[in-house]
């Protein structure tokens, strides 16, 4: 009867799991996350029309002009390479325009929905809720990087020819070897992508519309892609989370050149520490009123 009152039952970790398991179903369950997804598949697709198209006549496949991404001008020759030209013509907009919008939507798109208060009633904490929507958001990093990958790879095998890849450095290895590569590539695309997703999680915590958040989020990544544009302010070009995207590229040569690729993935580690404490730092603190 006057016995005390036992406290609270911590959250265990499992626990954790299904809360991360609840981000993942919220976030890839959207119809706009889908809407996402199926515009990325459809980019390898235009591409490898375009390709088929313009080597239909026996033509160049970079129209001789040398535009393009650098791996174009192999398409014909190894449909597998479709999927690094994939990869090369979405990583500057496109794959990281769409982390920006799930990104910026991850907290911000709960406060406007009004359920984010619900959620923090759950014995989870902030914290917990914070790791478990950004795992949420490098989840879905990988998702559509292999969106990208798989789809490429699809409409490379019936559109052109596979077999043995010749690698950069004019090495040829088998074509599972290549695959295994590809993968490779397509998981160290999703990791360059880890800079702008704690950097859009960290801009979701500090609004209640996850609309402004999307469009901060999207509008910063125009804005550092338009100043690593500027030759005047190549100074600040090593520190930009952009600056090393393409360092997959070394990834196809034998041997690997791991200087870029390693710089990249710490880069990427320093935006990610820097932005996702800031981001704790202010959901921690935040006056959750809706």
């Amino acid at each position: 009867m006057g016995g005390r009152v036992p406290p609270p039952r911590r959250p265990g970790p499992l626990w954790s799991l299904g809360l991360f398991r609840s981000e993942l179903v919220i976030t890839f369950r959207r119809w706009r996350t889908l809407a996402l997804l199926a515009v990325l598949a459809g980019i390898p697709l235009l591409v490898g029309i375009a390709v088929r198209i313009e080597t239909g006549d026996g033509g160049s496949a970079d129209g001789g002009g040398g535009e393009g991404p650098a791996f174009i001008g192999q398409v014909t020759n190894n449909g597998l390479f479709l999927v690094f030209t994939a990869l090369a013509a979405t990583l500057p907009f496109f794959l990281p325009m769409t982390v920006g919008v799930v990104a910026g939507d991850s907290v911000a798109g709960e406060a406007a929905a009004g359920t984010l208060r619900y959620l923090l009633v759950a014995p989870a904490g902030r914290t917990r809720l914070l790791l478990a929507k950004f795992t949420a958001v490098l989840a879905f990093c990988l998702a559509a990087t292999l969106t990208v990958a798989v789809s490429a790879l699809a409409v490379g095998a019936l559109l052109f020819p596979l077999g043995e890849v010749t690698l950069l450095s004019g090495t040829t290895v088998s074509f599972t070897e290549g695959l295994l590569r590809s993968l490779a590539i397509a998981v160290v695309v999703a990791a360059s992508l880890t800079g702008l997703a704690a950097l859009g999680l960290f801009v979701s915590t500090l609004t209640n519309s996850g609309i402004a958040a999307m469009a901060t989020t999207v509008g910063l990544l125009i804005a550092v892609q338009i100043v690593g544009a500027i030759p005047q302010l190549d100074a600040l070009h090593p520190y930009l989370f952009p600056h090393h995207w393409m360092s997959f590229a070394d990834l196809l040569r034998d041997p690997v050149y791991w200087d870029d690729l390693l710089d990249n993935l710490s880069l990427q580690g320093l935006y990610a520490a820097v932005f996702g404490s800031a981001a704790w730092a202010r959901f921690t603190t935040r006056d959750i009123t809706v």
